[in-house]
């Protein structure tokens, strides 16, 4: 081939790679900020869901629920900071007696911190957040959201499925809503094999807000809530 059929590749300007070289500072910086601040926090539940569902919506009186419950039995809750479910979780987490945090993201159309946090972090990236999300997480409790909470849930349970992270209750709230996601993991993934049947063991689907601390502290009833030698290892490696 001649050489002047080659495209020559654009070079990256000395300013543009400077750039390039100290958002890896701040990434490091967000990174060492999580660890430090969520360090304390154990043991802690995070919560995922709708950011768009109002005070009165019933989604919202459930979580604010479910974190008041969790609050009260011992958990810090963790939630993504915003509006919607995750002020209904960091609002049930403030009134109880551990532990209101807030994870929150820096978006082009600015997402305002709810008011119901006793720790408030804030990210550039969401990868660096949901790295917090999981490091620190003895459950994960999903409620009905769009495409940030099925983002959520499908991390989790890639994560536990491949083994990159430990085993932790991974609880659905609202059968109406996740029927059909499961019915199709089961009928499609499942028979299409994508997933093992066993995977559908991964997670459980709850209505109540009582049976999402029950089915947490069932989980832990025979093994400690505290992560062993090799699972402190392996989130490590998250």
């Amino acid at each position: 081939m001649n050489d002047h059929h080659k495209h020559a590749q654009p070079l990256i300007s000395d300013s543009a790679l400077t750039r390039e070289s100290w958002k890896i500072f701040q990434i490091m910086a967000e990174f060492v900020e999580g660890f430090e601040k969520l360090a304390s926090i154990k043991p802690s539940v995070s919560m995922f869901g709708s950011a768009r569902f109002k005070p009165d919506h019933p989604c919202y009186i459930l979580g604010e629920s479910i974190g008041r419950l969790l609050s009260d039995a011992g958990f810090s809750v963790v939630s993504g900071g915003g509006p919607g479910l995750m002020e209904a979780f960091n609002k049930g987490a403030y009134g109880g007696r551990s532990l209101s945090v807030g994870l929150n993201i820096q978006l082009p159309h600015e997402q305002i911190a709810n008011e119901y946090q006793d720790i408030s972090l804030f990210f550039r990236h969401f990868f660096s957040r949901k790295v917090m999300f999981v490091k620190y997480a003895s459950a994960y409790v999903v409620l009905p959201g769009g495409f940030g909470t099925l983002d959520e849930l499908a991390e989790i349970l890639t994560l536990t499925q491949t083994g990159k992270s430990r085993k932790i209750p991974i609880i659905l709230v609202g059968s109406g809503f996740w029927s059909g996601l499961v019915k199709w993991f089961r009928e499609k993934l499942v028979e299409e094999g994508t997933i093992d049947q066993a995977d559908l063991e991964l997670f459980r689907v709850v209505d109540e807000p009582q049976q999402v601390v029950d089915a947490i502290f069932d989980y832990y009833k025979d093994r400690t809530i505290e992560m062993t030698a090799e699972e402190r290892h392996r989130q490590l490696e998250l």
